[in-house]
């Protein structure tokens, strides 16, 4: 198995994030006067969808959605100490430009979200393509997003890795025909992650390097 492009989700994969994205959600829709009974452990157990279907599992919807996202854009930098990168991501990324593997960010974040949060992090430059919600593009866990991403860097989908904390990066990954690997440390439990049939669960965001290197006996 020859890998090329190693494609990663954000929150939950590169960023532990949970408060932050909770807190903003909580600000912003109470700038709106929506106060849903949404609690905050079950919150974390959706993180990763689109906030229409998070909303819609909490049994509430925003009218003006667009409105709640411009809030929540606005505030979510005041939250954002509550986030932090996980240990050895910054290490993996080192390691596979090492190997002259590509790496690209495919996130539900809209694209200038998931740009300012990465710059925040002193992660932007790491990537070689980032791939945040667009208008008119489809986002996880259609294919889409990922067999643009690949086309875009020239390169056959079945050589890139999506690697995710949910059910959504696994089932994009497959869909696309990508190799996919879940790891267990982001806001999905491990038994939930194996109904998926992921090609590779991880423990550790550093197993990665064994996985292009092929030493994949995980």
């Amino acid at each position: 198995m020859s890998i090329n492009l190693v494609v990663f989700d954000l929150d939950g994969t590169l960023v532990s994030s949970h408060k932050t994205i909770y807190y903003a959600t909580l600000h912003a829709l109470k700038e709106i006067n929506i106060f849903p009974k949404m609690p905050e452990e079950d919150f974390y157990k959706t993180i990763g969808m689109h906030f229409e279907d998070i909303f819609a599992q909490f049994g509430f919807s925003v009218p003006d959605f667009e409105k709640f996202i411009d809030i929540y854009k606005s505030i979510y930098f005041d939250y954002i100490n509550l986030s932090e990168v996980y240990p050895g991501v910054n290490e993996i990324l080192n390691k596979l430009r090492g190997r002259n593997i590509k790496t690209a960010l495919l996130t539900t974040k809209g694209q200038d979200h998931a740009e300012r949060i990465l710059k925040h992090f002193e992660l932007f430059d790491e990537f070689d393509y980032i791939m945040g919600r667009r208008p008119g593009m489809e986002h996880k866990p259609s294919p889409e997003p990922l067999i643009k991403i690949c086309s875009d860097l020239n390169l056959d989908v079945t050589s890139s890795l999506m690697i995710g904390d949910t059910e959504i990066d696994i089932q994009c990954g497959k869909n696309a025909g990508s190799k996919t690997c879940a790891v267990t440390y982001g806001y999905r439990t491990a038994e939930s992650l194996e109904k998926e049939f992921p090609d590779f669960m991880i423990d550790n965001i550093l197993d990665v390097d064994y996985i292009v290197n092929g030493e994949n006996n995980f």
